[in-house]
């Protein structure tokens, strides 16, 4: 599924976007109103998920110009909480309203809530990253065409976020927060669920090819027929 993310604050662009794709969603960026529209007619997302205060044009007129055309499920984003602003939104069209800050467990719950309104619900995909092919659902890898694996519900959520945000270095804390929460895990645990995922992923876990080290950060997974 598609998401159609909006906001010229980059640092929440990141936040939004590495949220929604570890659940699942391709994402699409727009940094201001007119590149928006010009995303959501090329790209034709399953959902907009849109901050009012932007650059050239609003986030109202976009989401208006939209609804005008489509029924695409929006959710303005936005530090703007006035009551008026918030019914001027909805009038317009948008499917939810939802003030900065936000947390991102409640961003997933409105969004998933959303689709399920429209009709859309999100679903596990077989994800595939170069020699890797991947089901979440089942919780089974396969490299290479050949080699399959069984993976522990630890291990199945960090390959997953791994694989939607590939060629990506993931921080550290980022993983943590993602495989066991905020006050959950911590980074010797982390080093060790990533050498037993490298024990069933990489042909020779001693000289890990798929799954790197970024020193000091944290670690991502290649696209490996890239780099082969």
């Amino acid at each position: 599924m598609k998401a159609l993310v909006v906001d010229d604050d980059r640092v929440l662009v990141d936040v939004v976007a590495f949220t929604l794709r570890r659940e699942g969603f391709e994402i699409i960026l727009a940094d201001d109103g007119a590149k928006a529209l010009q995303r959501w007619q090329e790209e034709r997302p399953d959902i907009v998920v849109l901050d009012v205060n932007l650059p050239r044009v609003d986030g109202f007129t976009v989401c208006q110009k939209i609804r005008a055309e489509e029924n695409t499920p929006i959710v303005l984003l936005t530090v703007r909480a006035e009551e008026d602003d918030i019914v001027r939104g909805l009038e317009l069209g948008a499917d939810d309203y939802i003030v900065k800050p936000f947390s991102p467990r409640q961003l997933v719950a409105r969004v998933n809530a959303v689709l399920r309104r429209a009709g859309t619900k999100p679903t596990s995909a077989l994800l595939e990253v170069g020699d890797i092919s991947y089901d979440p659902s089942q919780r089974k890898v396969v490299v290479q065409d050949i080699h399959t694996a069984s993976l522990t519900p630890l291990e199945n959520r960090l390959l997953e976020v791994l694989m939607i945000n590939a060629g990506q270095v993931l921080t550290t804390a980022m993983l943590i927060d993602y495989v066991w929460g905020p006050a959950g895990g911590d980074r010797d645990m982390l080093r060790q669920l990533v050498k037993r995922l490298r024990g069933k992923v990489e042909p020779d876990p001693a000289n890990p090819f798929y799954i790197q080290t970024a020193p000091g950060l944290g670690y991502g997974i290649t696209r490996a027929r890239d780099l082969s």
